[in-house]
């Protein structure tokens, strides 16, 4: 039963994890569209934080047998919560323009978008906006890119996918996924109780709240490159801390070694929050045609699911032969990252989605730095929306 509700729950997840951040960035202003996705990883170490601190409310829950058989259903009974927030709420969403477009309701399409920039945008920026997108979508459907296999042959999308494939890959591989899955075993090889460890991981993750919300401000503000070097630099210097502590005091024979080395597993997840946690989706997002943006981001993100598969394996191991050493395996990979994408990601901040074909001609055979500022390709006579 329990295999068969994680298949189904898997299931789920990996529909609502492209979902969400694809919505996000279809219905955002080009100038806020990184402030919104992030949205999306706030509400997932929310989550993440709310699962810590009721494994830690259920070891409290002591008493008769009857206490124990029902005190673990009451654990993931709580998850219906939040799920049913959620299905009640979808049916008052409008659908994005831009879908609305590429299936030809323009009407409705005006009429959302409408919705969603009332009271930001004047009516005549609106226009210009919907024109703009209508435009685009009209020409990618014209060459033919609609199909999901243009995103392997058309040369352009391809270098979008590997891109936005190996941003999700390396958000995994930097270690991600090992503090995620085991955080509570790692603080037990500290010496921390169970019931402390499952504290810890709740303190851990509410961190990550307040981090991911000081990365809504950022990252519009540094740009994507800027905060997922950032990251990479943060977590590299926490993997490195770790290891040459867990090297030169091994089995735990100094106290304020370990407590050192919990205070840098803290950073290490603040890296996370301000790096590849958000940064890797609002990229992913943002940088498709509207024809096969939803494929483009599903398949982006399964990159992301073999890393996680690769670090799940691994990390173990790797504790139990190497000890505190898999640390700096760890660490080589977060600051390999950080040419990776100084080299091969171009800058998409304060850009329309429709610009993003401009950007990626410009970045095939090499990144080229365009100015944010530069103004896009609009339909004839139409005035550019406004950012704010």
């Amino acid at each position: 039963m329990m295999i068969v509700g994680r298949i189904i729950s898997g299931i789920g997840v990996g529909m609502l994890s492209t979902s969400v951040p694809l919505y996000q960035s279809e219905v955002a202003p080009a100038g806020k569209r990184g402030k919104y996705v992030v949205l999306n990883h706030v509400g997932f170490v929310a989550g993440l934080a709310a699962g810590f601190w009721v494994g830690y409310g259920i070891t409290f829950w002591e008493g008769s047998q009857y206490n124990v058989y029902i005190s673990w259903r009451v654990s993931l009974a709580v998850i219906l919560i939040p799920c049913v927030i959620f299905g009640v709420g979808l049916p008052f969403l409008p659908e994005t323009p831009r879908w609305l477009i590429e299936h030809g309701h323009y009407d409705t399409a005006h009429k959302s978008l409408y919705w969603l920039r009332e009271g930001s945008f004047t009516e005549s920026e609106i226009d210009a906006e919907l024109a703009h997108i209508r435009e685009n979508v009209e020409t990618h459907r014209i060459s033919g890119e609609a199909n999901w296999l243009s995103l392997f042959r058309d040369r352009n999308l391809f270098e979008r996918l590997w891109r936005a494939s190996l941003l999700q890959f390396m958000a995994q591989m930097c270690g991600a996924t090992a503090m995620k899955y085991y955080l509570p075993t790692l603080f037990a090889k500290l010496g921390l109780p169970t019931r402390v460890t499952l504290m810890a991981g709740g303190i851990e993750s509410t961190l990550k709240i307040g981090m991911t919300v000081i990365e809504m401000f950022l990252i519009d503000r540094l740009g994507r490159r800027v905060t997922l070097t950032a990251g990479c630099v943060a977590m590299g210097f926490a993997m490195l801390i770790n290891g040459v502590l867990g090297q030169v005091y091994p089995d735990n024979t100094n106290s304020a070694a370990d407590v050192v080395c919990i205070v840098f597993i803290f950073i290490y997840a603040l890296g996370y929050s301000m790096g590849f946690g958000p940064a890797a989706w609002v990229y992913g997002s943002e940088i498709f045609p509207t024809s096969v943006r939803a494929r483009g981001l599903n398949f982006s993100a399964s990159g992301g699911a073999i890393g996680s598969i690769v670090v799940a394996q691994v990390w173990p191991v790797g504790i139990d032969t190497i000890g505190s050493k898999i640390y700096f395996f760890f660490m080589a990979v977060n600051f390999v990252c950080i040419p990776i994408i100084v080299l091969f990601y171009p800058e998409t901040k304060g850009r329309p989605l429709e610009d993003m074909d401009l950007l990626f001609n410009k970045a095939i055979g090499g990144i080229e730095d365009v100015d944010e500022h530069s103004e896009p390709v609009l339909p004839k006579n139409a005035s550019r929306p406004s950012q704010s």
